[in-house]
């Protein structure tokens, strides 16, 4: 059934790793720019 034995480092990762890469970009935007908009409140908001 399983003919073939898996081996570590074989497969190809480049779609996942740009896909991570992707989301991780974004996350960082997203925390930064609501950072930035609590700053902007914290300053300017009474």
């Amino acid at each position: 059934m399983a003919d073939k034995q898996h081996k570590h480092g074989d497969m190809d990762i480049t779609e996942q790793q740009k896909t991570f890469d992707g989301f991780m970009r974004w996350s960082v935007n997203i925390a930064l720019i609501s950072i930035g908009i609590v700053v902007f409140l914290a300053i300017f908001a009474r």
